[in-house]
């Protein structure tokens, strides 16, 4: 059974850092893209970052750009999002996700649907 397990949410003031993580198990991602996620009360869930296999590209949404760092450590099957100088707006549930169609590739999909593996989820809250 394929699983995504994300971690390292919690409650954080405005300006603080966390670091989310998110561990494989079941199968092997090390040869494809990994992205984040996140959905925030009310609204639609949306993209944050992706990786490539290699982690030599990267792509993120443009409100957290130089913010947030997505990285992977492909050894331990895990993704981890580093998330610097937080605000209230970043408040929502982080999903992590595993596109299996990018094989080695350099394409980075930043759809919903586009993604196969999702995680449960880690609440983040950022208090003002």
């Amino acid at each position: 059974q394929v699983q995504l397990v994300e971690s390292g949410g919690g409650l954080v003031q405005t300006g603080g850092s966390l670091r989310l993580s998110c561990a494989a198990s079941g199968r092997t991602f090390s040869s494809n893209a990994m992205g984040w996620f996140r959905q925030a009360p009310g609204k639609k869930r949306e993209f944050v970052a992706a990786i490539n296999w290699s982690g030599g590209r990267t792509f993120y949404v443009d409100s957290v750009k130089g913010r947030f760092t997505i990285s992977r450590d492909n050894a331990k099957n895990t993704v981890y999002l580093q998330m610097n100088s937080l605000n209230p707006e970043d408040t929502a549930v982080y999903y992590c996700a595993a596109d299996p169609s990018s094989s080695l590739g350099y394409i980075l999909r930043v759809r919903v649907s586009e993604y196969e593996y999702w995680g449960q989820g880690t609440q983040v809250t950022v208090s003002s």
